[in-house]
């Protein structure tokens, strides 16, 4: 079948059914390519070779900025997406009182720089997704007046739901607090407009859906935000001027890069750079449409097993995420299983979680269907 991630920029294929990207995407060749070179650069040319690439610091950010709807003054190149959640939660000035809304099952780097606010008596209020999700009506009814940030993962890391950002981000401007977004577990399989959704702050590592380095993340700070947020980690290139070592009473950067502290990930930024590309050529929205659509194949043959779904889909709603389990079969065994037969899932005891990108096909989602209930007889014997 035809795929809007061309099959050729991904060398995985020649040795995997890979079908993990919520954990680490693959490196498309083009993007590996660039890396060669930047290594070879380096190894070669040393500093004469580096500055090339770190030159190009600035397109890199714009690049970023253009792919959601931001402007490169916004944009900040971090090592990880807790670096995002932290440019926040160290910049507040927080008072005892103050208040934060998540859900119960964020991926604890959206969670632990939270809750590490409890020491100045902030307090954090929890969504219980075992009874509800985050939508805006559930969120309306927890905002208070001492609520600051609202923050969510944009799609949930262990079941795949997707959280109406727009909605909640009104919510949360109807109160007065910041909307704040982990973008992780979507940017790259789905598309977004920062400015259209009203996202003060949106952040996320580049190793997933985006198919870059481990290692490598950004954060879009929305631009009248800037100056409310004090910088919690400065560093030299922090300040307006970083070639100006000496002079340490220099101003802050008049930019997001002010949030960036130390010198750069450039061979991380590099990789999400060519990996945009290769996201872009193929059109956010193609790739997401034959995203939910491999996992709306999916889930048909897995109810056809037999199969209990873990992940709530519907529209607006599903994602590149399906997690599943089979009455009475240990999903660690399984998905042991399905892995010796070069089918890359995420197997943990409370399911086994499956996340196709732009380049997987129907043929790879009918192997796993078909490997499943082999594997799941063979477990119960």
């Amino acid at each position: 079948m035809s795929t809007p991630l061309p099959r050729s920029q991904f060398p995985v294929i020649q040795r995997y059914v890979y079908l993990n990207h919520a954990a680490t995407g693959v490196l498309p060749q083009q993007t590996r390519d660039a890396l060669t070179a930047f290594v070879d650069a380096q190894a070669c040319e040393g500093v004469v070779g580096i500055a090339r690439y770190e030159a190009r610091a600035r397109s890199y950010r714009d690049h970023l900025a253009r792919f959601i709807g931001a402007r490169e003054a916004e944009i900040a190149l971090l090592r990880n997406t807790s670096d995002g959640a932290n440019l926040v939660a160290q910049g507040l000035d927080w008072q005892p009182g103050d208040r934060v809304i998540l859900s119960n099952n964020e991926f604890p780097a959206n969670a632990i720089p939270w809750l590490a606010l409890r020491r100045y008596g902030v307090e954090i209020d929890f969504v219980d997704t075992s009874r509800e999700r985050m939508t805006p009506d559930v969120l309306r009814t927890m905002m208070t007046d001492r609520t600051r940030v609202v923050t969510v993962s944009w799609v949930s890391f262990e079941d795949g739901y997707r959280h109406d950002l727009a909605g909640l981000a009104h919510v949360a401007h109807e109160r007065g607090a910041l909307f704040c977004v982990d973008a992780i577990q979507a940017l790259g399989a789905f598309g977004l407009n920062v400015r259209a959704l009203d996202i003060d702050v949106l952040f996320g590592g580049g190793q997933k859906w985006l198919l870059a380095l481990q290692g490598v993340s950004f954060a879009y700070v929305a631009s009248e935000l800037l100056d409310r947020l004090t910088v919690g980690s400065p560093g030299w290139r922090s300040v307006a001027n970083i070639w100006d070592f000496l002079d340490y009473g220099q101003p802050l950067a008049p930019n997001a890069t002010r949030f960036e502290g130390g010198t750069l990930n450039f061979l991380g930024a590099l990789s999400l750079d060519q990996s945009l590309a290769v996201i872009e050529a193929a059109g956010t929205d193609a790739i997401s449409a034959h995203v939910l659509d491999l996992t709306d194949h999916l889930v048909e043959g897995l109810l056809a097993c037999g199969a209990n779904l873990r992940s709530l889909r519907g529209p607006g709603i599903s994602s590149g995420i399906v997690t599943f389990t089979l009455p009475g079969i240990d999903s660690v065994a399984l998905g042991r299983a399905l892995q010796s037969e070069g089918v890359v899932t995420t197997w943990r005891p409370s399911g086994i979680r499956v996340a196709p990108h732009g380049y997987n096909t129907h043929d790879e989602i009918d192997t796993l269907l078909r490997l499943v209930p082999e594997h799941a007889r063979a477990l119960t014997v």
